[in-house]
C-alpha cells in the first residue's frame, strides 16, 4: 500500500505533539502529588521522589509509543 503524503503528514504531527502533551501531563501530576503528599505526611523528600518517578514513566511511555508507531511505520 503506497504511503500518503499529505494527509500522512498531518496524522505525524498530531501523534508526536500527543506524546509531548502526554508526557508533560504525567510530569505535572507526578509533581503536584509529590506536593500533596509532602503537605499531608510533613516530608520535603515526597515531591522530588515522585516527580522523578513520572519523569521516568513518561520517558518510557515516549519510548514505547514511538517504538509502536515504527512498528506500523
Amino acid at each position: 500500500m503506497p504511503k500518503q503524503k499529505g494527509n500522512g503528514a498531518l496524522k505525524n504531527w498530531a501523534v508526536f505533539s500527543s506524546i509531548g502533551l502526554q508526557m508533560g501531563l504525567i510530569i505535572w501530576l507526578g509533581n503536584l502529588l509529590g506536593s500533596w503528599l509532602d503537605t499531608k505526611f510533613n516530608t520535603t523528600f515526597l515531591e522530588t521522589t515522585i516527580t522523578l518517578v513520572a519523569i521516568f514513566a513518561s520517558m518510557f511511555s515516549v519510548i514505547h509509543r514511538v517504538n509502536r508507531f515504527n512498528k506500523d511505520n
